[in-house]
């Protein structure tokens, strides 16, 4: 089953310096069918305006994947770590038992970005910060593993989160395919970050979204060239062989 969530009808949140775009419902944002998907309950498509984003503020208990677009954004935390993040890096952030950050655009131009959470399998752990440079074309027509909580594919590169999920991603040439088997995928959750494509018989267009249930394979076809990224919620250990890209 392929539940498509088109963009226009994402749930939104706009203010003078933030444009939001919510794949999930968050309090009385967006329909309640949209709820939380397995340990997945927030997928939000941002934009920053240039110089401005959120100062310091708490989070815990909480494993934050942040993927950026275009343009850059900074983060510092109350653990003493800054760094600037541009587009093709991936930031994880698990925030444990307690952190406080802050994301900010710092540039001249506005940042987009994919901002994840999921719910971690341990509660009140020791935060922990990374990110890491990503190239999405180095494999075309294959998933690259981002970030993961499987310890064998953390050790081949891919950021390390604490929950049982893996963050994948691809990028696809025109009429180009790829499938992906979901047998140790509980659910999974795809967006197309540019481009169209089709998922099984399900058609997205650029920025949207699909939740995956009860999939044996995932056969997904470019229309155009694009790119995607998936949150896969595994029920079973994760296949040798995987790869992981860097």
């Amino acid at each position: 089953m392929i539940r498509q969530r088109p963009f226009g009808t994402l749930g939104r949140i706009d203010r003078n310096w933030l444009e939001a775009k919510l794949h999930f419902c968050h309090g009385k944002i967006g329909p309640d069918e949209r709820a939380r998907l397995g340990a997945l309950h927030i997928w939000n498509d941002d934009t920053f305006a240039p110089h401005a984003g959120f100062g310091m503020h708490a989070h815990e208990n909480v494993e934050i994947i942040t993927f950026v677009r275009s343009g850059a954004i900074t983060h510092e935390d109350s653990f003493g770590n800054k760094a600037r993040i541009a587009a093709g890096d991936v930031q994880v952030m698990s925030a444990g038992e307690g952190v406080l950050h802050s994301e900010r655009n710092e540039e001249n131009e506005p940042a987009r970005l994919y901002q994840i959470w999921l719910t971690p399998r341990s509660r009140n752990t020791p935060p922990r910060w990374a990110t890491r440079r990503v190239n999405l074309h180095g494999v075309e027509g294959s998933f690259i593993v981002l970030a993961s909580g499987h310890e064998n594919e953390v050790a081949a590169g891919a950021l390390s989160i604490d929950a049982r999920a893996r963050f994948i991603g691809a990028t696809l040439r025109a009429g180009q395919s790829l499938v992906q088997p979901m047998s140790d995928a509980a659910m999974a959750y795809l967006v197309t970050t540019t481009g169209r494509i089709r998922a099984n018989d399900v058609e997205l267009a650029p920025r949207d979204g699909a939740a995956i249930e009860n999939e044996v394979s995932l056969t997904v076809t470019s229309i155009g060239d694009t790119s995607i990224l998936m949150i896969e919620l595994l029920s079973a250990p994760v296949p040798a062989g995987t790869h992981v890209g860097t």
